[in-house]
């Protein structure tokens, strides 16, 4: 069924994208026409609209004005940027989308990639860097290729990387085939192994990537959860993981959001509401919006059914939520990676549970957005009414989640109560779900009783830092959104 899906959506979608660019073959649209769409959108929504200058009401109050102020930008995408929240860089998740189509593709997993995510480690003072693979999407150029998690790359492309040539380097990552060259490592020296090309293709990924049972754990029985993202498509799988732990009875839950950026606000309710026993009707997350759309304020409850999708994610039924009713307490992994609507559940569970987080500190989002599309009669959130002669939309931030308790003070991330850094033990990451494995062992010794001073992990050496690879960042893997607005 799951390979099924992920088909249906890629061809159906495919079709789509074709067909909407040929919309617009015959059909000339002015920058101008598409800077009206941009700011007359930011003006409606904008979360900040009231603390941009550029965006106060009386600014197309005089049409030669307004007109030339639209016509200064020749890129619709400049005038946006320009209406940003800038101040101490408040409004870092806003952005321009060239094409809806392809924007609602990777919402839903669909993208071109190589199908492996990697952390880089500058490992001595003498500025080598390594990259060591964080994770490897099913059925990818990756896979096929027999990478794995925890293999350890220090060459793109013929060139070994270092802490002088790193950001150049790096950026030939996001070249559609690269070859990485493959080394181990014995006493702090590394070895070649072998290299491997790959290419990148279409995927379309299952965010419910593994799921695992540790049978005694100081007599309890813990579920091991990997969830890669809040993909409205893949609700149902996610509602079938809940049904295999509630049949094996688990005592813990571990849920590892070490590389889920977010997504869907309504999968983030229906995920905690598969964790809380107790979940009935009560509230479980606040959105709140500007004063212009005051109307639009309002809550998310606790579920007891949640929405199916077909391939074009369209609702084709309900289900009834697998809730846990067996555990107290809820462990999360995290990294830097771990945003938005992860921060939401960890954020909206708070009030009801214990939640206990492990690894590094979360990436520090608490707002969201809805796509805009050129409709304005629809108040630019009607997809199926936007001006046919482009595909340029807008993903803006429109507003702030709360807690029950009102609570949304984590901008700079959920620090962990048990922290481990993965990254240094770059030498030995172990394959997710293996007991051993830093981070999921430091909440299973938690579980145990036992400290994370146990954690058997041999170092390299004391010097480690990590380097991050930004030059890779996805705009929407980050993201906190309402789909299906309206």
């Amino acid at each position: 069924m799951k390979y099924f899906k992920a088909l249906m959506l890629l061809l159906t979608l495919a079709f789509l994208t074709t067909s909407c660019f040929d919309d617009g073959d015959d059909i000339t649209i002015s920058a101008s026409d598409i800077n009206d769409f941009v700011w007359k959108g930011m003006n409606s929504w904008y979360n900040w609209q009231s603390q941009v200058s550029d965006l106060s009401d009386s600014k197309d109050d005089n049409t030669s004005e307004y007109s030339s102020y639209l016509n200064q930008f020749t890129n619709p995408e400049d005038l946006f940027n320009s209406l940003k929240y800038e101040t101490g860089n408040v409004d870092r998740f806003s952005w321009f989308i060239e094409d809806y189509i392809v924007q609602q593709q990777e919402f839903q997993g669909i993208s071109k990639s190589h199908g492996i995510r990697y952390q880089s480690v500058q490992i001595n003072s003498n500025g080598d860097v390594i990259l060591y693979v964080r994770y490897v999407a099913d059925n990818s150029p990756a896979s096929h290729a027999n990478i794995k998690r925890g293999d350890i790359i220090n060459a793109i492309n013929g060139t070994l990387v270092n802490s002088n040539n790193f950001n150049n380097v790096i950026s030939e990552l996001s070249n559609e085939t690269i070859t990485l060259s493959f080394v181990s490592e014995s006493g702090g020296s590394l070895t070649p192994i072998e290299d491997k090309t790959i290419t990148a293709t279409v995927l379309s990924e299952n965010p419910v990537y593994l799921m695992k049972i540790f049978d005694d754990v100081n007599g309890k029985k813990v579920g091991y959860l990997v969830y890669n993202g809040f993909r409205s498509s893949y609700n149902d799988e996610l509602n079938a993981a809940f049904s295999f732990f509630k049949s094996e009875n688990i005592n813990e839950l571990i849920l590892d959001l070490r590389i889920n950026g977010g997504g869907s606000v309504s999968t983030s309710a229906y995920l905690a509401s598969m964790i809380y026993a107790n979940a009935g009707q009560d509230k479980f997350a606040d959105l709140k919006f500007n004063s212009k759309h005051n109307d639009e304020n309002g809550f998310y409850n606790f579920e007891n059914t949640l929405n199916v999708f077909d391939a074009n994610d369209k609702k084709t039924g309900e289900e009834t939520i697998n809730r846990l009713n067996t555990i107290n307490k809820l462990y999360v992994l995290t990294s830097s990676s771990t945003a938005s609507a992860s921060e939401m559940v960890i954020n909206g569970l708070k009030p009801f549970i214990p939640v206990k987080v492990v690894g590094t500190t979360t990436y520090g989002k608490n707002v969201g957005s809805i796509t805009l599309y050129d409709s304005p009669l629809s108040d630019f959130q009607d997809k199926a009414s936007a001006n046919s002669g482009h595909l340029k939309a807008m993903q803006p931030i429109v507003f702030q989640i709360f807690n029950k308790n009102g609570e949304s003070d984590y901008t700079q991330g959920f620090v962990p109560d048990i922290e481990v850094k993965e990254h240094e033990f770059w030498n030995n990451i172990r394959p997710l779900g293996d007991e051993n494995e830093a981070v999921l062992k430091a909440a299973l010794d938690d579980i145990r009783g036992v400290t994370t001073k146990s954690i058997s992990v041999k170092k390299v050496s004391s010097f480690t830092k990590k380097l991050d690879i930004s030059i890779l960042d996805k705009k929407f893997e980050k993201e906190m959104y309402i789909e299906n607005y309206k």
